[in-house]
């Protein structure tokens, strides 16, 4: 949502965003890189992004990303001064604060130390009590089967598993050993 394609067409909610740019606003990006301005605030690097989606009430969206990500204390510190998790979680707030219908989250967990990666699963998990459409990139599978509906499993680039997730966890951990043993 962020670049515009090369080749190829990507469709969102059966739109296709070379038609209708505008519904790149429905996408939320967390990649693996934080993409923040090191000289800005967390607080400023949110109200920039709110600016550039054309967010009318940025300092009450701000305010509530920042809290939902435990990051209200450290609002006006310098993002260069934050740890690795810090980071994550203000990168993940960005991807959020416009409420977008899908999410691309690529490793959100990366960095995060148990408490927050608990508190990450929990906005991501309100997020898709909404509605959200949500592609997760993990290694972390205890967090990432917690809010999977369907698993899909890469392995050297061949698909290895894609199926709906079930609540037989034990029997998906036997499959996928299965899929990387062969």
């Amino acid at each position: 949502g962020l670049m515009r394609p090369t080749a190829g067409s990507v469709r969102v909610f059966g739109s296709d965003l070379r038609e209708e740019p505008s519904r790149r606003a429905d996408i939320g990006l967390l990649s693996h890189q934080s993409l923040l301005y090191d000289d800005l605030t967390p607080r400023e690097n949110l109200e920039f992004a709110a600016r550039l989606y054309g967010l009318g009430e940025r300092a009450d969206r701000v305010g509530e990303a920042l809290a939902a990500v435990g990051l209200t204390d450290r609002a006006a510190d310098p993002v260069r001064l934050l740890s690795r998790g810090m980071l994550q979680r203000v990168a993940i707030a960005r991807a959020l604060l416009h409420r977008p219908r899908v999410l691309l989250l690529d490793e959100p967990f990366t960095g995060l130390d148990v408490p927050s990666s608990r508190r990450v699963t929990e906005v991501l998990a309100a997020q898709l009590s909404t509605g959200t459409a949500m592609v997760l990139v993990s290694h972390n599978l205890p967090e990432a089967w917690t809010l999977a509906s369907h698993v899909s499993v890469l392995v050297r680039g061949r698909w290895v598993i894609d199926e709906p997730r079930s609540d037989d966890r034990d029997a998906f951990l036997a499959r996928l050993q299965t899929a990387l043993d062969d």
